[in-house]
């Protein structure tokens, strides 16, 4: 009767151990995707602001159309990719995907300031000068936003990855780590881009 007893007590205490651990698993990928559903707000108010930024332009270099449009291209395809990332912030090719696409956007962000500066009167806009300060403002909590998410996907990878968890992750649905979002350019964005015009 007693062995029975300690029995049923070591097979509780293990179910409950086991619950445990899918209950973690669960709360830490929630955690990690809502860390990316913050990146996505951000993300999805710096591609508002660069049709601004871009118009406010137009006006002054007129004959830098080329220029113009590979930022409003990278723009869209920055957007396409925070589509697919969003739908799935666990899959590593999404979130590839995305950070290639805002790699490219800064790129052409960039060859964008270059252009600007030699516009004086642009530069001394004042719609330019608040978008830029908006942008820059956008910049700073994409990279907040994103070194929170990156810290919950190492929590969740590590917990998941180690002992016992990792013997049941598989089984519970979370078998894939999750990816961080890291740009090409990740030091450079970390330090917020300054935006001069």
């Amino acid at each position: 009767m007693i062995s029975t007893l300690i029995t049923i007590a070591v097979i509780a205490v293990l179910v409950f151990y086991i619950i445990g651990i899918y209950n973690k698993l669960v709360t830490l990928k929630n955690r990690f995707e809502n860390a990316f559903s913050q990146i996505e707000v951000q993300l999805k108010r710096r591609y508002d602001l660069i049709p601004n930024l871009v118009e406010t332009a137009k006006g002054y270099i007129k004959h830098e159309r080329e220029t113009l449009e590979a930022v409003i291209n990278a723009r869209n395809q920055a957007l396409n990719g925070l589509k697919a990332a969003s739908a799935n912030p666990g899959n590593p090719a999404a979130i590839h995907e995305l950070a290639g696409a805002e790699s490219l956007l800064g790129s052409a962000l960039g060859r964008l300031n270059v252009v600007m500066e030699a516009y004086p009167d642009l530069k001394a806009s004042q719609n330019m000068m608040q978008v830029s300060e908006e942008l820059t403002s956008t910049e700073n909590k994409v990279a907040f936003a994103r070194q929170a998410f990156n810290d919950a996907v190492t929590a969740y990878n590590t917990y998941k990855q180690t002992f016992p968890p990792v013997v049941f992750a598989a089984t519970f649905g979370h078998a894939q780590d999750a990816s961080l979002l890291e740009f090409a350019d990740s030091a450079e964005i970390q330090a917020a881009p300054k935006v001069q015009f």
